[in-house]
């Protein structure tokens, strides 16, 4: 005879330990299980941030917050009401973790390290008698006389109800199709953008405010943009990257974009201060102090590629030259050939179909006492905790319902 579990959770991430820990803290009478299947738990949570765990974001209001989902923004509405960035940081300090809120919003734990959620997450485990076991691949699972049925590589279960909290993994979304629900196939989401350009080369590290369009598509994005040794990321470059992530993935990662390094101003804007400048500063060199508040190398770099020499001076600049100029400061093309992930975080877009999942629960509409939680929904998040806020709000949703 099987032992009977009253909840199984596969998948010992994020969402899979905020469940665990929330429905036994409504119901300590729960046997509840963790079936991880590698040698060790909580990986993404150790890696995530740099390893100091970007744990959410300081945003507070619902109709905002969801506005960082490109999947996911109109599901994730009503459930941000119930659970959403105060209640995740009141849990935790509930627990004696301080947090600390960085210039763009991200909040990390007052450490500096994620190991600081794990062994939080691994006592809460230990106080409550969540059990957990280790090196469990789910091979598969079906209902039986009202009983989920779970096989892995090593042993078999049973449970009452039963959590899918297994991230991206498209061994586990095809037993789920065999089960009738639908997914929506992973492409990676967030991601940075090779780009081999020698306006561009010997700048890495300049990181400046920009607009950046996609050529043909309709997608465009604004923010702090970073140069780097292989092309470019920031906050523009990863929203672009989210909201564009089938698109850019059909284009096979190739395809231009212009840059406005000047946001809100266009060509005929910037030339006609470029005309002023001629003027006001005719006797000076134009590479000698850069304009419009852009980086001194950023701006060499620009006016070079406008084929202005270095020793040029304001009132040597011809027509054609200024043109050039205002056309590389608000209309650069380049060209994108290939991503790279963004530092050790690899989100993707895709997973269960949203229609099939009721938001108030996270259940399954197609099977009762099936619950999901993370990424194996088709949502995904832009950077800066979003990902890990949606972690928690369907896990505490989901263990309210299970409990």
């Amino acid at each position: 005879m099987l032992d009977l579990y009253d909840i199984i959770i596969v998948g010992g991430g994020a969402a899979g330990f905020f469940t665990a820990i929330n429905a036994a803290e409504n119901n300590p009478k729960l046997k509840i299980l963790i079936l991880e299947r590698g040698k060790e738990v909580l990986g993404k949570v150790k890696v995530s941030g740099g390893g100091r765990c970007n744990v959410t974001h300081a945003e507070f209001i619902p109709a905002d917050l969801v506005k960082k989902y490109p999947r996911g923004e109109k599901e994730l509405r009503g459930p941000f009401h119930s659970f959403m960035t105060g209640d995740t940081i009141a849990w935790f300090e509930k627990r004696g973790i301080e947090f600390k809120t960085e210039e763009d919003g991200r909040m990390f734990p007052v450490s500096d390290s994620s190991q600081t959620i794990i062994d939080c997450f691994i006592n809460e485990c230990s106080r409550l008698n969540v059990e957990i076991i280790k090196g469990q691949s789910l091979k598969s699972f079906k209902k039986a006389d009202e009983l989920w049925k779970i096989e892995t590589n090593k042993n078999e279960f049973q449970s009452k109800k039963l959590m899918l909290a297994t991230g991206s993994n498209s061994k586990i979304w095809s037993l789920l199709e065999k089960q009738g629900h639908s997914t929506i196939s992973a492409v990676p989401s967030l991601f940075t953008f090779n780009i081999q350009d020698s306006r561009i080369k010997d700048l890495a590290g300049i990181a400046t405010d920009a607009e950046v369009m996609v050529e043909g598509e309709k997608l465009e994005s604004s923010g702090p943009l970073l140069i780097t040794h292989w092309g470019m990321s920031g906050p523009a470059i990863l929203k672009l990257s989210a909201w564009g992530a089938r698109e850019l993935y059909g284009l096979d990662y190739n395809f231009n974009i212009r840059v406005n390094w000047l946001p809100g101003y266009t060509a005929s804007d910037i030339l006609e201060d470029l005309r002023s400048l001629k003027f006001e500063n005719s006797k000076q060199q134009v590479s000698t102090r850069p304009q419009f508040e852009l980086p001194k190398r950023l701006w060499q770099s620009l006016i070079n590629a406008a084929g202005i020499k270095p020793e040029t001076k304001w009132a040597d600049l011809n027509k054609n030259q200024l043109t050039s100029l205002a056309e590389q400061l608000t209309a650069g093309k380049f060209q994108v050939n290939g991503k790279s992930t963004f530092k050790e975080e690899f989100v993707t877009a895709g997973g269960i179909d949203l229609k099939e999942v009721d938001f108030k629960t996270f259940e399954s509409k197609i099977h009762k006492n099936l619950y999901f939680a993370g990424e194996i929904l088709n949502i995904d998040a832009i950077t800066g905790g979003f990902n890990f806020q949606n972690a928690w709000t369907g896990g505490y949703l989901a263990a309210k319902a299970m409990s």
